[in-house]
């Protein structure tokens, strides 16, 4: 798997660079997770009124924590969904990421996540990490480490709005259906070219809900 396809604009593509470890605050754990029901473009939620420059998605849905959005387009027939997670309160010196849990489990230990922030270099870098533990190592992920395949991530600054979009299309696990838990997050400060830890109480620990994208 690449880890991102070429882009255009302000869009950048993911990074190469090896980073050290992060340590992230555990997502709460929950036996059930809310459900998040997706809009159409059509649709009269706020998340539908937000429009991308050279790309339209057909559904999206706004997320009950952090005030992100997740807009998609599902493929049925090739059982992919490609993402753009935005997440308007990220600072220009904080990081973002969105990602899928495959397991029966849910929340964040399993999740495949791409993550996002400004490198020190000035560039915007994206990439794709597995979150194996609650103090995960953070690192690109090899194509190997993968439990399904992500292409085309990269990410933006979203400008005035201080805020980062993320995005991925990602090969949906067969024989799971289009229902998964996904998980987002976001912190506020990037130390050495390394995203710091997100705060440890209120929707920095309840990010997680149920998402099917055949709705």
């Amino acid at each position: 798997m690449a880890a991102a396809a070429a882009t255009t604009g302000r869009r950048v593509t993911a990074s190469s660079s090896t980073l050290t470890i992060v340590v992230l605050a555990a997502v709460v754990a929950s036996s059930s997770f809310p459900v998040i029901r997706g809009a159409s473009s059509s649709s009269s939620s706020s998340c539908s009124s937000h429009t991308f420059s050279g790309k339209v998605y057909a559904s999206c849905a706004d997320l009950p924590r952090l005030g992100a959005t997740l807009h998609y387009n599902y493929t049925a027939a090739t059982h992919t969904v490609s993402v753009a997670f935005r997440a308007p309160g990220t600072s220009k010196s904080g990081w973002a990421a969105w990602g899928l849990n495959p397991s029966s489990a849910g929340g964040m230990v399993g999740t495949q996540a791409v993550v996002a922030f400004r490198h020190s270099n000035g560039s915007v870098v994206a990439y794709p990490t597995v979150l194996d533990s609650y103090a995960p190592s953070m690192a690109p992920a090899a194509t190997g480490d993968l439990a399904f395949p992500v292409s085309g991530v990269a990410a933006e600054e979203e400008g005035e709005e201080n805020g980062m979009v993320v995005y991925a299309t990602v090969a949906l696990p067969a024989g799971k259906g289009s229902k998964f838990t996904h998980v987002w997050q976001q912190g506020s400060a990037v130390v050495d070219d390394v995203p710091a830890a997100h705060p440890t109480t209120g929707d920095n620990v309840l990010s997680t809900a149920t998402i099917d994208f055949s709705e």
